[in-house]
């Protein structure tokens, strides 16, 4: 899984893009980025499978200066983090681990 951002230094916005790789999404039909940005809102960033070579992708603007925590969630029901995060952050739950990026 991929990351990457583009510091927009016109509206002092990043955009970032989540890549989870062909050879990662294989065994599942459809994937998307839950976080503070969209109100952990399942339905809000839906990733896109490319037809190219399969992998799944979807890009967001967010301000910069301050660090939002998310987790794919595939297939509506199993939730996966990123293997490169800028660091994770414990749960509200306590449960599991949330991936941080740092803007």
């Amino acid at each position: 899984m991929t990351i990457r951002k583009q510091f927009l230094k016109t509206r002092h916005t990043c955009k970032v893009e989540f890549t989870i790789p062909s050879s990662q999404a294989k065994n599942f039909s459809k994937a998307s980025v839950v976080g503070d940005f969209n109100n952990w809102n399942a339905n809000a960033t839906p990733m896109k499978r490319l037809k190219k070579d399969g992998s799944f992708s979807c890009s967001v603007e967010l301000p910069e200066g301050k660090e939002y925590q998310f987790r794919y969630l595939i297939d509506g029901s199993r939730w996966v983090n990123d293997n490169k995060p800028d660091n994770f952050r414990n749960t509200i739950y306590n449960d599991a681990k949330n991936c941080v990026i740092k803007l």
